[in-house]
């Protein structure tokens, strides 16, 4: 029998004449990154759909939260989102397309498809952020109870209204910021709005109801009060004006839905994020021609399934979060 050594040039790696799985090193390290990060995310989403239907009677509604749509004004549920999602899978489906070119050695054709993934992951992270920036800047604002429950406010028709649409904004109270704050500290976010304001405005228009967290199982809807002496009841238990959502308190609901949200959909952009910065170092060695004297184009699938990983991953979150 004849030896094998490494004077004969042999890959250690490659186990002989065989690699593991038909991998390469990089390609076999690649897919145990991908399994040990859907662990984590796996992880993430088991707890959020845990907790989720620990509190299913009070959780928010989707279509009642993203409801935005960039320079139009009006309701348009989960809109935003879908195109939002349908942007990253066609990137996924042009990082297809730049492996496939790589494959034939056409680097005309991968720096026009790794180009359009780029470009796809840059308008979904951007999307992200602007889905962020309403969601913390909230749009009706709410009052939360002393027992932490949110109330909101409805018109007759049950559809819900802002607090600008009939209270005033009375408060004294100066939102401190860096420019006035003791010390240039920025203070606790403060609301123009007044519990007690609100209270008043609320007896004086026969227009309003309120609309509590709780959803009625029959209706799937969350249970609305037009009776007024029912109502104030509610109202006398106020304890701060609730505007936007943060990590302490959510105008929408559940603080928790906001938790959850901020921190898996975060996570979820920071690999989207670093998916555009690897995919535009890659991009800069094709461009350059790198892979082209190599003979192959296989960092280009590397990154590829990385891609197609977090494009995935997105698929769970947005089932998860926006459509069960």
């Amino acid at each position: 029998m004849k030896a094998t050594t490494a004077d004969q040039n042999t890959n250690v790696w490659e186990g002989g004449a065989t690699k593991p799985l038909g991998a390469s090193y990089g390609k076999m390290m690649m897919w145990f990154f991908i399994l040990s990060d859907a662990l984590t995310f796996a992880g993430f989403l088991a707890a959020y759909g845990l907790t989720r239907f620990k509190f299913i009677d009070v959780w928010p509604i989707a279509d009642e939260v993203f409801t935005h749509f960039p320079f139009i004004h009006g309701n348009y549920p989960m809109y935003y989102v879908a195109l939002m999602t349908f942007i990253l899978i066609f990137s996924s489906v042009t990082m297809v397309l730049a492996v496939d070119a790589g494959h034939q050695m056409k680097r005309k054709k991968v720096i026009l498809y790794m180009f359009l993934t780029i470009i796809g992951g840059i308008v979904f992270v951007g999307s992200q952020a602007w889905e962020w920036k309403n969601f913390i800047k909230g749009e009706y604002g709410a009052v939360q109870l002393k027992d932490g429950k949110i109330i909101q406010f409805v018109n007759q028709e049950g559809k819900q209204i802002a607090l600008a649409d009939f209270a005033e904004k009375n408060n004294p109270i100066v939102q401190h910021t860096r420019n006035n704050g003791l010390w240039n500290e920025k203070g606790p976010t403060v609301s123009e709005f007044t519990t007690e304001g609100i209270i008043e405005a609320f007896k004086h228009n026969p227009e309003i109801g309120i609309r509590l967290e709780k959803i009625n199982p029959e209706t799937k809807q969350k249970i609305v009060i037009l009776n007024k002496a029912e109502a104030l009841k509610y109202l006398e238990q106020s304890a701060r004006v609730v505007e936007g959502a943060n990590l302490e308190v959510n105008e929408y609901g559940s603080s928790q839905f906001a938790d959850f949200f901020f921190f898996i959909t975060g996570f979820h952009g920071f690999h989207v994020t670093s998916g555009i910065i690897i995919n535009i170092i890659i991009f800069a060695n094709v461009l350059l021609g790198t892979y082209e004297r190599r003979g192959h184009y296989e960092m280009v699938e590397k990154v590829g399934l990385y891609w197609h990983f977090v494009d995935l991953v997105w698929v769970f979150v947005f089932t998860f979060f926006y459509l069960v």
